[in-house]
């Protein structure tokens, strides 16, 4: 019997010798996790490197164009703690392709994050830290278990674009490639500027912006915008309701006349 008790004391120090002092420590501890980059900026991320406090580094990225990074993993990483930096690099498409032969300009950007201890489950390889990139270059994680998460549809965007208003996107019959970053850069004003992420939301701010990029000084438009806010898919539920008549005045660009009338009516 004693010599079991010791066998038991002596596997339990072994194993506690393996985990070393992360089993022990009160600071948070993530093992054996995947890096999935998201990337709603409308430029292309070329890497992103995320360190904690504690000297541990986790990277992806790649070349990764605006509204990608879905099912594009890099693994397996450690990170401790609850305060992070991430530094990652970007540059224009557009810019770059009116000079293909020059270097890339990329642009350094960074980011603080903060992140309260997480509970996570999953073995090795099954949980996947999303790192969410947006316009505004503030970066926020998530931990998955799936590969998917991405929070704004440029590609579906860009598809309703093209398919119901080609002529007003794509007036000289560009290539694809060309119309999708156009799109990705108007969508990326409208998260910007108002929080969008719905998809058919983005998609009424584009087509509108496209008509008249005042289109958001209308009066209407401008009590939608109150009336909608932080409420998901009711924007572009209204802006579809708008008479002709209001998307006449918008695309003929009759704010003044109108604004002044509310002030006197």
């Amino acid at each position: 019997m004693r010599t079991m008790f010791k066998k038991i004391v002596s596997l339990m120090l072994v194993l506690f010798a393996l985990a070393g002092c992360d089993a022990l420590s009160p600071v948070p501890t993530y093992s054996g996790f995947s890096v999935e980059g998201f990337n709603y900026m409308p430029f292309n991320l070329t890497r992103f490197v995320i360190r904690d406090q504690y000297g541990n580094t986790a990277s992806g990225g790649g070349d990764l164009p605006p509204g990608s990074g879905e099912g594009s993993l890099s693994c397996c990483y450690k990170l401790k703690g609850t305060d992070f930096t991430v530094d990652w690099e970007i540059y224009d498409q557009d810019k770059f392709m009116e000079n293909p032969y020059a270097p890339i300009k990329k642009i350094k950007k960074n980011s603080s994050i903060k992140l309260p201890p997480t509970k996570i489950s999953g073995g090795a390889g099954e949980v996947v830290l999303a790192v969410h990139f947006y316009p505004d270059d503030h970066v926020e994680f998530e931990f998955r278990t799936d590969l998917s998460g991405t929070r704004i549809e440029y590609d579906e965007v860009w598809d309703w674009l093209r398919k119901t208003h080609k002529q007003l996107i794509d007036p000289k019959n560009e290539d694809d490639s060309i119309i999708f970053r156009r799109v990705a850069k108007l969508a990326a004003q409208g998260w910007l500027k108002y929080g969008f992420t719905n998809t058919e939301d983005l998609q009424q701010y584009c087509y509108f912006f496209l008509l008249n990029p005042k289109f958001d000084q209308h009066p209407d438009i401008r009590r939608i915008l109150l009336e909608t806010q932080g409420k998901p898919g009711r924007f572009a539920s209204a802006m579809r309701k708008l008479p002709d008549a209001t998307v006449r005045d918008v695309k003929n660009d009759r704010f003044d006349r109108l604004a002044t009338e509310g002030q006197h009516g």
